[in-house]
């Protein structure tokens, strides 16, 4: 399985799923600006937690609190009254770009609420600042598994668990804070779902593209009244564009979402081109131009200082009516190498796992591919740790959340390992699965 950044985009989307848009993966060490744990509002020094209500999902019996910890991070904390010992401390998914909230993670507690009804208690960070910053974000989350520690002493068992854009986070947690001073595990196992697991300059190439694409077929973003900028800013620093005013002008451009009898003709055949060319399903198309647009304002204006880490100057987009046109046409850029090094400094892995490791990702994920999955096992076998990783998937469509049942089989998977050192297999999880849900909630597939 090819890497997202580097496979032509066509049958699915650019995330990897077969596409026919190419990128380049350059990876050197630098460091993205990263905030001093001094940064933000402080609380005291001793932080004490206040209780909150809980979502109602995570049942009854368990009580939920809300601290916010020296660095400015909120942090939500669920302990149930029939606790097994075992804690998981969850990185979220994102990133978000606005500032922390007191009750942002208690949507992250909402998705993974099993995983309380099962009996463990949980730690989410806000992280202490919106926007990109994986090293940031990875030692705001180690420092939650610090304070839940102080607070209520070391359970018998702490987990790591990642998703999404978070799964990038809680790996690079577990490559910098996964061992103590001694030498002995923090975390005595990791769960990836649905992770960008193939890093930061890889993971994004592909909207770049998009923007590309999007730019040369649709004309209007920017458009001829906007200031002029290269698409792979994102908008220029300062820009105030809202998502109403994005889709309006996705709409303009594509009619997508509009019924066939209202849609013109030249926006059929705009969406048609567009889609053919990146590979993404139609509602799909606004959610990663999101992506495009306001992340890449905060990484490349904020993070980055104005500088771009992202290159087409030798891809070759095919899947349009006229692509020798598109790719005579398309609005081309090169990498910045100091951007690219300061990218992959923060966020890129080395696959240097200490503990057992498990990833789960849905086949169809419309978010983040599941060829990340590919990278990341190249990643650590190139490290020498593949017996330390098990990577499993299911069939599922869904990115931000998946079947309790997929949630539950593998963190039974990950403990079973933990505590008698047998590797599982990935051919049993479908198995594993239905001997306790029903045959519907379980959708593993065999290893591919």
């Amino acid at each position: 399985m090819s890497s997202p950044d580097v496979s032509p985009v066509g049958r699915r989307s650019p995330f990897g799923w077969g596409r026919r848009l190419a990128g380049v993966a350059l990876a050197v060490g630098l460091t993205l600006g990263c905030a001093p744990v001094v940064a933000g509002p402080h609380p005291a020094q001793d932080p004490q937690p206040t209780p909150i209500d809980c979502p109602q999902s995570v049942g009854a019996g368990v009580t939920c609190l809300s601290v916010r910890d020296e660095a400015g991070a909120w942090l939500i904390i669920a302990r149930p009254d029939d606790w097994n010992g075992h804690l998981i401390v969850h990185a979220h998914g994102g990133p978000r770009l606005g500032e922390p909230e007191q009750g942002d993670s208690l949507e992250d507690l909402d998705r993974f609420s099993a995983m309380v009804r099962e009996g463990y208690a949980w730690i989410g960070s806000s992280y202490r600042r919106g926007g990109y910053g994986v090293r940031s974000a990875a030692e705001d989350v180690d420092r939650s598994r610090a304070l839940y520690w102080s607070l209520y002493g070391r359970p018998e068992r702490t987990l790591l668990h990642g998703q999404s854009w978070g799964g990038n986070v809680a790996a690079k947690t577990a490559e910098l804070y996964g061992t103590d001073e001694t030498g002995a595990l923090t975390y005595d196992g990791v769960l990836l779902t649905n992770g960008v697991l193939n890093g930061g300059t890889r993971a994004y190439q592909f909207r770049a593209d998009l923007r590309a694409v999007y730019q040369y077929i649709c004309g209007n973003h920017p458009a001829a009244t906007d200031p002029r900028y290269p698409v792979w800013q994102g908008l220029p620093a300062g820009a105030r564009m809202t998502r109403a005013e994005l889709r309006r002008r996705v709409v303009d451009c594509t009619g997508i979402g509009l019924s066939g009898r209202d849609r013109t003709a030249q926006q059929s055949r705009r969406k048609r081109e567009l889609l053919a060319i990146t590979g993404l399903e139609e509602d799909e198309l606004i959610a990663h131009l999101n992506w495009a647009t306001f992340t890449f304002q905060d990484l490349v204006q904020v993070r980055l200082g104005g500088r771009n880490p992202f290159d087409n100057s030798r891809t070759v987009y095919s899947g349009s009516s006229d692509d020798a046109a598109l790719n005579a046409g398309v609005e081309r850029f090169t990498a910045d190498p100091e951007a690219v090094a300061m990218l992959a400094h923060d966020a890129d892995l080395t696959g240097q796992i200490v503990a057992p490791t498990l990833t789960l990702h849905a086949l169809h994920d419309p978010t983040v591919s599941y060829a990340a999955e590919a990278v990341y096992s190249g990643t650590v076998a190139a490290a020498g740790r593949s017996d330390l990783l098990v990577q499993v998937a299911t069939d599922e469509d869904q990115h931000s959340k998946l079947e309790d049942a997929s949630y539950l089989t593998v963190l039974a998977a990950l403990e079973h390992w933990i505590g008698t050192g047998r590797r599982p297999d990935p051919a049993g999880f479908q198995r594993a699965c239905r001997d306790r849900f029903s045959a519907r909630a379980c959708r593993f597939v065999p290893p591919r």
